[in-house]
């Protein structure tokens, strides 16, 4: 019963434990049981006693086994491919929370927001969540790499994995071999390439050579020794004729060497598709309110956080179920529409007979095999917005001393009419 409360605050827009309490009550009654007396007190202190090791277990659980069992047709070569990048999320502001995941070094105390950085890894074909790894936002051993680092043991061997560039290190792909995983990751800046040197294998097509570096200080001398000295790496030249894009050439650099199973222009397409884990992340922090987590301890915040992931994994099993059962692909299904459809069908689903849940599941997967994301895969768009937001002066020192500042201005104003009760409305 907790665990479905905090999926219902997961996946509904109203997130208060009050709400969900509710919700509770509801479903109590509706099952011929004692309905409590609604205390969000009650079902905030359940929520304590759900072990962490259960809500990250069935998170990573439901994204792995339904990758598992994709059908041989959205595979890519017969490959499982995962997206990997980062994001940052705000926590209240509490002392525990600013020990925790202090924030930014450059804000004065009072005025910022404790900030978490997540890293994920989600599939390509259905935007499951196969793994997690956070910690704070600044500070040794905090960056998106060094993140990323822990999942590596997690995942399967010969899967495949896209990143950015900023994964693009001598150090990453090697940790990545040994993990027996493919990497393709867009050339960094701050490294050279020249397509005249190594063994062409085609027009913007060659293999390279890549030779160790000094070993980085979060490397322990042993670590360093067991890193090959080269890496056989092939370079792929990427040229985007879309107008409008911001990137009009690039080079994607892969440890898929093999030309003959691999072609130059499946390569580019494939980093192509990596803009889709920006989407998954926008999804998480948009659509199921990520963006700032609500928890006051970093003991409920981690549990907050995989209580977030597997609402959202639920919800793309949803629709693969939907797309695999109507001959669509998982992600020309909205996603948007498939959290609106469960919404809707939240507390039937959870009353209802065997044979209506049946009748109302396959209805409720039918019609989301309806609900197709439009194709516009060469869209250009300015990156602006239209609606303005309210203007609001910014708070510019702690908020127990602006609100004592106002007190104290109300006082030296006493008996004063207009002033002093504008200055109340304030306060």
């Amino acid at each position: 019963m907790t665990l479905w409360g905090w999926l219902s605050q997961a996946v509904h827009k109203e997130k208060a434990c009050l709400a969900a309490a509710l919700r509770l009550g509801v479903l109590l009654l509706v099952l011929g049981r004692t309905p409590g007396d609604g205390d969000s007190g009650t079902y905030c202190r359940a929520r304590a006693k759900l072990p962490y090791a259960l809500l990250r277990g069935l998170a990573v659980g439901v994204g792995r086994r339904l990758e598992r069992q994709l059908p041989a047709a959205w595979l890519w070569h017969g490959r499982h491919v995962h997206l990997v990048d980062g994001f940052t999320v705000q926590l209240p502001d509490t002392p525990e929370n600013q020990q925790r995941y202090p924030q930014l070094a450059c804000q004065k105390p009072g005025l910022g927001f404790p900030l978490m950085r997540l890293v994920l890894v989600v599939s390509l074909v259905t935007a499951c969540v196969q793994d997690l790894a956070y910690g704070p936002y600044e500070g040794k051993e905090t960056g998106e790499t060094a993140l990323f680092r822990t999942l590596l043991a997690e995942m399967v061997a010969g899967d495949v994995v896209v990143c950015d560039r900023y994964y693009g290190s001598y150090f990453m792909v090697a940790l990545a071999l040994r993990h027996n995983l493919d990497v393709v990751v867009r050339l960094h800046q701050r490294r050279a390439c020249d397509f005249r040197r190594g063994q062409r294998l085609g027009p913007g097509d060659h293999v390279v050579v890549w030779r160790r570096p000094e070993r980085p200080e979060w490397m322990t001398a042993g670590e360093y020794a067991t890193i090959p000295e080269t890496l056989a790496i092939r370079e792929v030249f990427v040229k985007v004729e879309q107008p409008g894009f911001r990137t009009a050439a690039l080079v994607v650099v892969t440890t898929l060497t093999d030309a003959a199973v691999y072609a130059r222009e499946d390569i580019g397409d494939l980093y192509r598709e990596r803009w889709q884990v920006e989407l998954d992340i926008r999804s998480l922090k948009v659509g199921l309110q990520m963006d700032y987590l609500r928890c006051k301890t970093p003991f409920m915040v981690d549990k907050e956080v995989w209580a977030n992931v597997l609402g959202y994994n639920l919800l793309r099993k949803v629709a693969a179920q939907a797309a695999a059962l109507h001959g669509r692909h998982p992600r020309a299904l909205s996603f948007t529409a498939t959290k609106q459809a469960v919404e809707a069908s939240w507390s039937a689903l959870s009353t209802a007979t065997a044979e209506v849940q049946l009748a109302l599941g396959r209805h409720l997967l039918e019609e989301l095999s309806k609900q197709r994301v439009g194709e516009r895969p060469d869209r250009c768009e300015p990156r602006a917005v239209k609606r303005r937001p309210k203007a609001q002066k910014w708070l510019t020192k702690p908020r127990a001393e602006a609100k004592a500042e106002l007190l104290n201005g109300r006082g030296n104003r006493a008996g004063g009419g207009g002033p002093q009760e504008g200055t109340r409305r304030r306060c």
